[in-house]
Formats: C-alpha cells, structure tokens, sequence
C-alpha cells in the first residue's frame, strides 16, 4: 500500500508539473487575447486607435484583457515573422492584422480563420463597401478579415516649388511625359530639391511593387495577370515601358540619391523629414500621408496639405480613362489557431464599428471602408485630409491579383524595380530575369508574353 500511495503522489506530481508547463493554459491565458500589428515608427495612429478599442473592449468584458504584441521589422520581416507565428499554437496570437493582398495566400496557408458564419449574423457588415469586400474574400470565396483602411495613390506635389520653377498651379499631368517634363524642370529651376519620389527599393516592399511599377503598369494597356486564361503576364510592352520610366528618373538623376531610397526607412524619411523640409517637387504615394501630418501623427504639420496638393496619376498616354490608380487596405483577421476565437471577433466587431472606424481614419488619413463613416459631415469635412479627392479616384483603381502566388511574384517586382533604379540592369534585362524567375514560382505553364 505504501508503495501504491508513493506511485500515486508521484503520478499527481507529474500531472501538475506537466499542466504548469508551456502545455498548460493558465486563467491569465484564457483571458486574454493578443493583437499582433507591425510597428514601424513612433505614436502611430494605428496605436492611438488600438488604446481607445482596447478602452472600450475591456469596459464591455471587465474580466478580459488585450495584450498589443509589435512586431518592428520592414514591411517583408513583418509578413515572414508574423506567418512565423501563426504556424504554432504556442505562438499563435487571437486577432492579425492582415494586408489584403495577404489574406489569400494566408487563407491558403491555413493561417486563418473564415468569418463568413459570423459576418452573415453581423448587422453591420452591410455598411462596407462591395468592392472592398472582394479585398478580405479569398479564391475559395470565404471571408478572412474585416477591412479597416482602404486607399488610392497619386501624385503629390509642392506647390511652391513648382511655383518656383515656372510650373502651373493646379497641376494636373495628362501622360507620363508632363510628369518627366516637370521633373526636369524642377532639376534646373530649382536646385536642391529631389525632382521625383518613387520608391524603388526591395526594402520598401509593396511600396516598390505596387506603388511604383504596378501604378506605371496599370497605366499601360498590359496588366500583371491575365484573369482570363489565369497567367501572368512576365513580358510585355506596359511591362518594358514601365521599368524604361524609372531608367529614365534614376539615370538622369531626377530621383532621391541611392543611400536615401533604398534605406529601411526610406518611407519615414520621406514624409517625416524631406517633405516637411520642402525638399521634394513630385512624389507619387497614397492618399493616407496625411496621418503622418495630423496633430497627433509622427510628424506633425497642419500646413502640409496647403503646400502638397493631391492629382491624379495619369495614363500612359493620357489614353481612357485618362487617370490611374491602385487601391489596397488593412484588415482584422482571427488566426485559426487561436483558441478565443468567440473574443476575438467581439474585439473586431468592436475596433471596426461606425465610432472606432471614424476615430481611426480621422488620424490615420487612409479611406473608410464604411459607407456611415464615408457620409458622416465629420469625415468629409476632415481640414488636413484629402478624403473626397482620394476617393474620386476610387473610379478608375486597380486591385492587385487576388491569387496566392501574389506575394511571391511581388518580390520579383521588387528586385527589377531596384535592378533598374541602381542601373545594375537596363529595363530589357530585367525584364528578361523577371519573366525567368516568375516561372520558377509559379511555373512556365502559368506564365504568358504579350508581343
């Protein structure tokens, strides 16, 4: 018996040991859920809007808490560490937020939870725009996350400066070569000054891909993927005339110097620093800049959008439509792994309401997905935004391929767009290398040129 009772406690010991380790969950655990998010500067709107969520959440769940988890790392570090984490329930967080042109290959990946079940039962999900819906649905036509931004990009350019040097106030470029024109105009008239902005380094991620060679692209008569026979396109005449524009910013020194444009921060010294400085004419970038200037952005200054003013990228050509755009936007997704699901859409349903979704595009500057907040006065009278113009151009934007192999192709763009900037390749050959390492990824049988 002694040694049956000595078995026993032995046993128990065991038993508790093992439930205190990482297999165990503690009450601490099961009461909070954790919100992953990318850190990349300081007093970030996105944190401000976190605050007032996590406020309000924990008055609504007095036993509950949120545990903000940030993850400092350049847009790609962000992307591979956060996937990182949704592989392991050990480290799985409760609620991600999710680039939309993320959520398909991560859908795919198994990293998320589909919230159709719970959108159909949501009174509010209505009030979101069609189209930025089709951004959170993946190619299995399920709905991984509740959109909390959407966007546009265009021109920025400095009033003064352009003043100075003899150009026209309003601007408004009808084909690429105004915007060449006027970039070396600025070059002679006003030296100093960095003539054009555009972000071309692998460093920068989607702002190299989308934001510069995508908003060229897309200007063209080629786009990225042909939806109808389901490949992409590695070489055409949109694809070529494309890269040839960067040659020509970069190689006739119309651009930002190779130390400043390939640097991590190459995006905080441009809003933070060079443009608040008046040391830029032309920047082509989003609508949502003017987060960065608002009273309680990184960088505040209530004059910025009196000296940079909002235009519309044109065309190529200047062909129909005549205007170009590309559009992406953020998300709240619940990782499939996490075990608080039921809390964590009580958290997003939360963040991503009529009063929190207004608190955050008011500080933040990107567009609401929310027809209510699109019409409240508060919105479209917002000083320091430029939120009515921005979504004028929602009428001719693009939307990335909604295909999982997206991101994958997308660090090829990256790797042209740099190539050619840095003059290590002229725009044939990196085309050449593009269209060779896209059918590596996503096979030569998924792949077409166009003559």
């Amino acid at each position: 018996m002694k040694k049956m009772f000595l078995m026993l406690v032995s046993l128990v010991l065991v038993l508790v040991t093992v439930a205190c380790s990482s297999g165990g969950t503690s009450a601490e655990d099961l009461s909070t859920i954790k919100v992953v998010y990318r850190k990349y500067g300081q007093n970030l709107p996105i944190e401000k809007w976190f605050e007032k969520v996590i406020g309000d959440f924990e008055k609504a769940h007095p036993d509950k808490n949120v545990e903000l988890v940030p993850i400092q790392a350049s847009e790609g570090d962000f992307f591979a560490k956060l996937a990182l984490m949704m592989k392991s329930e050990d480290t799985a967080p409760d609620v991600v937020t999710e680039d939309t042109f993320m959520i398909n290959a991560d859908a795919a990946a198994g990293y998320l939870e589909p919230l159709d079940d719970r959108v159909n039962k949501w009174d509010e999900w209505d009030q979101f725009h069609d189209e930025v819906k089709k951004g959170v649905t993946a190619n299995d036509g399920k709905i991984y996350g509740i959109p909390y931004t959407t966007d546009t990009r265009g021109l920025w350019y400095n009033v003064n400066i352009f003043k100075k040097a003899g150009l026209p106030v309003p601007w408004e470029p009808k084909n690429w070569n105004d915007i060449l024109t006027a970039a070396k105009t600025i070059k002679e008239k006003v030296p100093g000054t960095i003539p054009f902005w555009c972000n071309v380094g692998k460093a920068s991620g989607e702002a190299a891909s989308m934001q510069t060679l995508e908003m060229l692209l897309y200007g063209t008569e080629d786009p990225l993927y042909d939806a109808e026979s389901d490949k992409w396109i590695v070489k055409s005449p949109g694809f070529l005339h494309s890269l040839e524009f960067i040659h020509k910013i970069y190689s006739q020194g119309l651009g930002p110097e190779m130390s400043q444009i390939l640097a991590g921060n190459a995006g905080n010294l441009l809003t933070e620093q060079l443009m608040p400085e008046e040391k830029v004419g032309i920047v082509l970038n989003g609508s949502w800049l003017t987060g960065t200037w608002g009273e309680e952005g990184p960088a505040p200054w209530p004059e910025a959008t009196k000296v940079y003013h909002f235009t519309a990228m044109p065309t190529e050509k200047g062909q129909d439509p005549g205007f170009t755009s590309m559009s992406g936007g953020w998300a709240l997704s619940i990782s499939s792994k996490s075990d608080k699901k039921d809390l964590a859409w009580e958290f997003i349903k939360l963040a991503t309401n009529k009063e929190n979704s207004l608190y955050y595009v008011l500080r933040g500057g990107e567009l609401t997905p929310r027809r209510d907040v699109a019409a409240d006065p508060e919105y479209r009278n917002a000083p320091g935004k430029v939120f009515e113009q921005a979504t004028k151009f929602l009428d001719f934007t693009h939307y990335r391929p909604s295909h999982e192999k997206y991101p994958a192709v997308s660090t090829k763009i990256q790797a042209a767009v740099e190539s050619v900037a840095t003059g290590r390749l002229s725009p044939r050959q990196a085309m050449d290398q593009y269209a060779r390492d896209v059918k590596a990824v996503v096979g030569a049988e998924n792949v077409i040129e166009r003559r």
